[in-house]
């Protein structure tokens, strides 16, 4: 497993159906050594603090691998690195692999696996498509944020190194499949799941949610 590039960004305006938008979702690779800090990347910023960035979501890693699925899907699209708006562009770690409350050691820096992201409008500003976001979650190809245990710098080619297994063992895309899927799941999964001591409270609301609706 490894840091394929390191991506950055600043928020930027731009024009979407006629009014104006800042967003930081357009990010370029970067190259050398990156510092990274407790609610950030050296280089980069979230324009809407409200619903982006934060201790939880300090940094965005997707799966290269999914890139090839993407430029399936939309083959007269260049897509560089960065173009989900990840920080991180890696490889070898799917999100049935990482588990919330994973750690891994990049670099000098260690991250923790906290949650799968939930794509905005803006990806579809990206993406000039109104229904990206939706392709997006519905393809479960959504990649997962990480907090920061431990600053320090990365860079591309880093390895990215397991150091600590969550015991609960509720994997990224088993939070997606408890919210999203339309079949029941089992209670235990529920359960399991809000015993992740690192799953963001926002999260774990949703989760509480659907296992209320599933009962009722």
């Amino acid at each position: 497993m490894k840091i394929v590039s390191v991506n950055v960004g600043l928020p930027r305006p731009v024009v979407f159906e006629g009014r104006p938008v800042v967003t930081g979702i357009y990010k370029s690779p970067v190259h050398g050594r990156i510092k990274v800090c407790k609610l950030n990347i050296e280089g980069d910023a979230q324009a809407d603090l409200s619903v982006h960035g934060g201790p939880n979501k300090a940094v965005y890693a997707y799966p290269g691998e999914h890139y090839e699925f993407w430029r399936g899907e939309f083959p007269n699209l260049e897509m560089g690195w960065g173009m989900f708006g990840e920080n991180l562009t890696i490889e070898g770690l799917l999100e049935d692999d990482a588990h919330i409350g994973d750690c891994f050691r990049m670099g000098t820096t260690v991250l923790m696996v906290t949650q799968p992201r939930l794509p905005c409008y803006k990806l579809g500003i990206r993406f000039e498509r109104n229904d990206m976001p939706e392709r997006f979650l519905s393809s479960r190809r959504t990649g997962f944020y990480l907090a920061v245990v431990e600053e320090g710098e990365l860079g591309e080619g880093d390895a990215v190194e397991p150091i600590h297994q969550d015991s609960n063992r509720i994997s990224v895309d088993d939070i997606l499949r408890l919210l999203y899927d339309h079949e029941p799941q089992a209670p235990q999964l529920f359960e399991k799941a809000l015993n992740a001591g690192a799953l963001s409270p926002s999260w774990r609301k949703r989760l509480m949610k659907r296992l209320r609706e599933s009962k009722a």
